[in-house]
């Protein structure tokens, strides 16, 4: 027992110092560690510097804690950890959990955007299954919690996308997407009590929700778009493309060219029948498709405005030329049916989509996982099947070919990466393709 105390002393010693700032790799804590042994070097392979940086989430002080999930992030970006996450998962979860949850530490916002980020790379790490849908069941209320509570939710936008990528990874289905996508919501378009004054939030904050919101609404198929909700949400993103941050605009542009993509539009039609025939119910609905009309017809003018914009004095021209560009592509997918087509190269690969969901899905990722990217998108079996991406696999002179009769097995309906597939199917649609029926209850308040 003493033994042991003496082990983890040692260890927040290590990890500990006199700056309360946090280090920004592994290779920057390697350095920490071996400064402070004096002149003998230390040298620790990763698994041993991220059961060490798992052990000081146990310490007390707040600055420990950052550093050692600023190291657990840095890894989990820079290596698929398929070795740690088997030994340690739970244990990894349970604490990043603690950082985020009401009252459990005194966490700072740093601490708990890094916590709420390794999660997200936990959940993309161990892909489709149990312990993915471990992740989603345990993360899901505290974070729902502090995204209700008070606190300042701009300082911490890992929160918003730690609850996306989990529901995207781990949700079983629509109707848990959608909560997820209500809750977003919730963030923006709080439900008031008598006693609460309603703050205007602010650009930031609305362009990570609206963003998070419509990476998971890629993930739907079926939108009914003659129902109130779905006006409603169409007529606040509307708002939002008359906004003067560009940012804003960008995101609201995207989440309408989606709905558009895969909401499906009823369209009420009386023939054979006499204006004295139609019933209440039929007028209602006739009502409901003109006005839904008349809403798709105000944001392609919308679009048309801003796919020309003249810069304005101080604009970044950068911010400017990507709306154009954006625009432009919005406003040819609604006139001629056109989707966006992008073509990236991972490593000696190409990578392709061709759907405003497809587009949404990997600007996504690929901001979240920042420099990981390239290496997630390599190594990663979920990412392959996300974007039906298969990278060449080269050989090294030390690996030997896989026989005929091996890599018919290994395509066999019973393989994993198969399994994996239909795990999936609930995550990826095509949607260029018919949709009918379904809906989203989005609880979205008008300005």
């Amino acid at each position: 027992m003493g033994k042991r105390n003496s082990q983890r002393n040692k260890n927040a010693t290590m990890w500990d110092s006199d700056d309360d700032s946090s280090v920004s790799s592994s290779s920057t804590a390697r350095t920490d560690v071996a400064s402070m042994s004096g002149t003998e070097e230390v040298v620790f392979d990763q698994d041993t510097l991220l059961d060490q940086a798992l052990d000081a989430l146990d310490e007390k002080r707040g600055a420990t804690r950052e550093k050692a999930l600023s190291v657990i992030v840095d890894a989990f970006n820079s290596n698929l950890q398929h070795q740690f996450v088997d030994k340690k998962f739970a244990t990894l979860l349970h604490q990043c959990l603690a950082s985020i949850k009401k009252g459990s530490k005194k966490a700072t916002a740093k601490e708990i955007a890094l916590a709420s980020h390794a999660i997200g790379l936990l959940a993309l790490t161990v892909g489709c299954g149990d312990n993915a849908r471990e992740i989603f069941e345990e993360s899901v209320r505290p974070l729902d919690e502090y995204l209700t509570s008070k606190s300042d939710v701009t300082r911490i936008p890992s929160l918003l996308e730690c609850l996306a990528v989990i529901t995207f990874v781990g949700g079983n289905d629509q109707e848990e997407t959608e909560r997820s996508m209500d809750l977003l919501w919730r963030v923006i378009h709080p439900k008031l009590g008598s006693n609460v004054v309603a703050v205007k939030p602010s650009a930031p904050l609305i362009t990570a929700v609206v963003t998070a919101w419509s990476f998971l609404l890629s993930t739907l198929s079926e939108l009914k778009l003659n129902s109130k909700n779905w006006q409603n949400s169409i007529s606040y993103l509307s708002g939002l493309l008359d906004k003067e941050d560009r940012p804003v605009r960008i995101a609201a542009g995207e989440a309408l060219a989606l709905i558009f993509e895969i909401g499906n539009i009823e369209k009420f039609s009386a023939e054979s029948k006499s204006s004295i025939d139609i019933t209440q119910e039929e007028s209602k609905q006739q009502e409901s498709y003109i006005h839904l009309q008349g809403l798709k017809g105000k944001v392609i003018n919308q679009v048309k405005n801003l796919a020309v914009e003249a810069g304005g004095k101080g604009s970044a021209k950068k911010d400017l030329n990507s709306q154009r560009s954006l625009f432009r592509d919005i406003e040819e997918f609604f006139e001629y049916g056109y989707l966006p087509e992008i073509s990236m190269k991972i490593g000696g690969d190409s990578l392709q989509t061709s759907s405003w969901s497809q587009m949404i899905q990997l600007n996504y990722l690929k901001h979240f996982l920042g420099g990981g990217f390239i290496k997630h998108m390599q190594e990663n079996e979920f990412l392959h099947d996300v974007f039906d991406f298969t990278p060449k696999r080269r050989l090294n002179n030390n690996e030997q070919r896989m026989s005929s009769g091996e890599k018919r097995m290994f395509k066999s309906p019973n393989s994993f990466l198969n399994k994996a597939r239909t795990q999936l199917l609930n995550k990826q649609r095509l949607l260029s393709e018919g949709r009918n029926l379904g809906h989203y209850a989005a609880n979205v308040i008008d300005e």
